[in-house]
């Protein structure tokens, strides 16, 4: 048996590579070895994904990179061109500015050379007005239009709102207040009684003309207990008492404690009419010019021609002289202030308007001179 045993191992065949290599497998070194290959492979590969990796990122950021320069480039060009497109309109803005800055310095200059000529024809509307109203005063005495003509001063004076024009208006309201403190006349009542008187002159009686008063036949009173007058007295005397009553009816017998009137012709009656209406209407001219001793004298020639030549028992006569004499005491000779210290100070008050007028033209100027159209410009922005 144990010279079989050599022949045995011999016819054994040798054992297939995977055998080997698990056997060599089996050796520590060679495990060593092949763990550490596997190793670097695998970290081989794993360095490769990674590069592949980070060039495809790298790629990508590059890509976002030129397209955001692109867009950047594209609006940095917008942004020049919008740039110089508000430059362009930035100095179209300054030259517009310094235009309107000079055209409203113009405007200013001929604002003030309006007010001021406004201010000039005002005032020479009111010194012609004062002026003209102390004329009629001192002349006619009308107080009535005068204080008319000075309360429309006073409202033309309101209406243009200047305040420095209101030492004026003091001075305009202190002379209404003085002449309405003045005890006036009726001026146009008393002209309508002349004018009625006028009217009725054409009918008033005249003297000559007056016929004799008769008296009336006194007749017996009937009563209850009286018997026929045929029965009391007889017709005798009856027939007496009526001669008796017509007798005295021939004759009559008078006091006379003036002449007679003169009898006057058809042409001398117009006259006189005439004479006495004409003397009527120079006193109320009279009245109206404020002339109170012309008034007067007018007034007792009407009613001397009323007492000489017309009846003056006759109502219509005897009103007319009752009327003639009560308007012959009205008071028309009042001592009226004058308006010269009011007229004196408009124009003083122009003398000194006239006076600001240079100074007034040249601010405007001076204050546009002043002002760069530069710094308007850079004022807007």
């Amino acid at each position: 048996m144990e010279a079989e045993q050599p022949a045995l191992l011999i016819s054994e065949p040798p054992p297939p590579a995977w055998r080997r290599l698990l056997a060599a497998l089996q050796r520590p070194a060679v495990l060593l070895a092949t763990l550490a290959l596997l190793l670097l492979g695998w970290q081989w590969l794993e360095t490769r994904t990674r590069l592949a990796d980070l060039q495809q990122e790298l790629a990508k950021r590059l890509a976002e990179g030129d397209a955001m320069a692109k867009e950047s480039r594209t609006l940095a060009r917008q942004n020049q061109e919008l740039l110089q497109g508000l430059t362009a309109k930035t100095g179209v803005l300054e030259a517009k500015q310094a235009e309107t800055q000079s055209q409203q310095l113009a405007l200013e200059s001929m604002y003030q050379e309006l007010s001021r000529s406004r201010d000039e024809r005002v005032l020479a509307e009111v010194d012609q007005a004062v002026a003209i109203a102390a004329q009629q005063l001192q002349l006619t005495g009308n107080v009535e239009a005068v204080l008319i003509t000075l309360q429309g001063i006073d409202a033309r004076l309101a209406r243009t709102g200047q305040a420095r024009l209101l030492p004026l208006r003091k001075l305009i309201n202190r002379d209404i207040d003085r002449l309405k403190a003045l005890p006036l006349a009726d001026v146009p009542g008393i002209a309508l009684k002349l004018e009625s008187v006028i009217g009725a002159v054409d009918n008033l009686p005249l003297a000559y003309e007056q016929r004799a008063l008769v008296e009336p036949v006194a007749k017996p009173k009937a009563g209850g207990n009286a018997k026929p007058v045929q029965n009391e007295m007889g017709v005798v005397e009856k027939l007496g008492r009526d001669l008796w009553a017509e007798m005295k009816q021939l004759i009559r017998v008078e006091r006379v404690d003036h002449p007679e009137p003169a009898l006057l012709a058809p042409t001398q009656v117009f006259f006189l009419r005439e004479n006495l209406k004409l003397r009527l209407i120079d006193a109320r001219l009279a009245l109206l010019q404020r002339d109170g001793r012309m008034y007067r004298e007018d007034l007792r020639h009407a009613r001397e021609l009323l007492e000489r030549y017309f009846d003056s028992r006759e109502k219509p006569v005897s009103n007319a002289l009752a009327l003639l004499k009560s308007l012959s005491a009205a008071e028309l000779s009042l001592e009226l202030p004058n308006l010269n210290e009011t007229l004196g100070s408009i124009r003083n008050f122009k003398v000194g308007l006239d006076r600001d007028t240079p100074a007034a033209s040249a601010r405007p100027k001076a204050g546009g001179a002043s002002i760069p159209p530069g710094t308007a410009g850079g004022a807007s922005r």
